[in-house]
């Protein structure tokens, strides 16, 4: 018995030795798993998900293993980022608002994800709001007894439209809603079964290109004072241009956008989130190269929309970078 008991303890003291003899090299290899919630395997969100999983995991000192999830998207995202399922997560910046404060959509409503803090924004994702030529529909006043389609119940997008609405003077009770998903939406205006949809999406979207191949349908802009007004009680929307020609014989056009942004779980160390923060920033040209989307997305923008308190590991590197005080 005591020789065994003794064998036990060499073993034991070996094992030590040998752990504590590997190389440097050897022991970063026991890296973090965290998780990115992105979007749709087709989406935008996806592949901008896996550009910043190769840069973290190639980062010197992020030693971090960021393996990347398919998701509902945005108000899913906020969910998982609040039951602790998701590290990280790509979600639209009005969305994030809605779920940090606990407001606006049913998802959240008494349950605010308190445990979320901002990293960066993205890109804008456009208010496209699209109507048929045979509509007569020129600006949001003319949806005013329309069939419009609003988004899908719940869903940003439905907030976005009855946002835009209510900065026109309009309520949900002037339109005849419909709520649908995009691809729906999109076939229903081709046939002409809806006058107008509205879409969040970003500027080029396949969606909104399939909706114009027709040429029956037309660009609604979302400007003036009213748009003015909505960003001014919004802290989520930003002003944008569509170009012409971004869609089939599209007249250039104003509307409204939010942002896609970059959200961390809050209980992930601080310096956890700095060094990956850092690590997309000095390694941005890969980052921009996993989507046209993906350009949009520098220093300088970086808290473009920003409509929560930042993770302390964002803010420092923020800090330090001089983009915020």
């Amino acid at each position: 018995m005591k020789i065994h008991r003794r064998a036990l303890c060499l073993m034991a003291i070996a094992a030590l030795a040998a752990t504590l003899l590997l190389p440097s090299s050897l022991l970063a290899q026991q890296r973090r798993l965290v998780t990115i919630a992105s979007g749709w395997v087709v989406g935008v969100y996806y592949p901008l998900a896996g550009a910043m999983s190769r840069i973290a995991y190639k980062a010197k000192d992020v030693n971090i293993r960021a393996t990347v999830e398919s998701s509902g998207a945005s108000v899913a995202n906020a969910q998982l980022v609040g039951s602790g399922d998701a590290d990280f997560a790509l979600l639209q910046n009005d969305i994030a608002y809605y779920a940090y404060n606990g407001v606006t959509l049913s998802a959240f409503l008494g349950k605010p994800v308190k445990n979320m803090g901002g990293v960066f924004t993205i890109y804008p994702e456009l208010v496209h709001v699209v109507a048929t030529k045979a509509s007569g529909i020129k600006g949001i006043r003319d949806l005013k007894g329309k069939k419009v389609v609003l988004g899908p119940q719940g869903s940003g997008t439905e907030a976005n439209a009855i946002q835009v609405m209510e900065s026109h003077g309009l309520k949900v009770g002037d339109v005849q809603a419909e709520r649908i998903d995009a691809a729906a939406a999109a076939d229903q205006l081709k046939d002409g079964r809806v006058d107008a949809a509205f879409f969040t999406t970003g500027l080029g979207s396949a969606v909104i290109v399939d909706t114009f191949i027709s040429g029956k349908t037309v660009l609604v802009p979302v400007a003036g004072s009213e748009a003015a007004a909505l960003i001014g009680k919004y802290p989520f929307y930003t002003a944008v241009k569509v170009p012409a020609n971004t869609y089939k014989d599209q007249a250039e056009a104003q509307t409204v956008a939010v942002m896609a942004m970059m959200v961390a779980r809050a209980e992930l160390p601080e310096d956890l989130v700095y060094k990956f923060t850092k690590a997309i920033f000095d390694d941005l040209k890969q980052f921009h190269e996993a989507h046209s989307a993906a350009k949009s997305l520098t220093l300088e923008t970086a808290l473009n929309g920003m409509p929560i308190p930042l993770h302390p590991g964002a803010d420092k590197f923020f800090k330090e970078k001089g983009v915020k005080k």
